[in-house]
């Protein structure tokens, strides 16, 4: 089982589930790829081979979890829309950025030759962070049988929507451009 089970089990219906996954899948993919990136530069790995290259490969990377993102806005609010418990009692399943995401990421912007806010790199790495761990929790969850119920669930959603598209949205399109 996966964390897409969960997201179908819990949907009023198989089209608003299946757009939400597909976009979800969207954001996850594009995301590891942002994080992985910034990562090898972090471990010293400098591709591509030039700054400027390095500078269009950020700029790449942002754009394509932008779009994600950007994305997810309606089949996310659907799907929320549809999930909408009676009582807000649910808390969210997944945790906030651990130790090993909170990174300085000026010097490795420096030592790859890319110009980019470091504070905003920072706060999209989080984000992006805590959007893979959080789905790859609730595909454990999953696996164990332990998945939410439909008001953590529902709360869980909300949380990653509002840090998504109210946070890291805007930063992306800073680092975009």
């Amino acid at each position: 089982m996966s964390w897409d089970s969960v997201i179908e089990r819990n949907a009023a219906s198989e089209l608003s589930a299946a757009r939400l996954v597909s976009q979800l899948r969207a954001c996850e993919v594009a995301s590891l790829a942002f994080c992985r990136l910034l990562e090898r530069w972090g471990r010293g790995d400098a591709v591509p081979a030039t700054p400027g290259g390095r500078q269009a490969a950020l700029r790449r990377a942002a754009d394509r979890v932008e779009t994600a993102i950007a994305g997810l806005e309606q089949p996310l609010s659907r799907y929320l829309l549809e999930l909408e418990p009676e009582r807000a009692e649910g808390r969210s399943w997944y945790g906030g950025p651990g130790a090993g995401e909170l990174v300085e990421w000026r010097p490795v912007l420096d030592r790859a030759g890319v110009r980019a806010c470091p504070n905003r790199v920072a706060a999209v790495y989080l984000e992006l962070a805590v959007l893979v761990r959080a789905l790859q929790g609730l595909a454990d969850s999953a696996r164990l049988e332990s998945a939410p119920d439909r008001d953590s669930l529902w709360a869980g959603l909300f949380d990653l929507r509002e840090n998504l598209l109210d946070g890291a949205l805007d930063d992306l399109r800073a680092l975009a451009a």
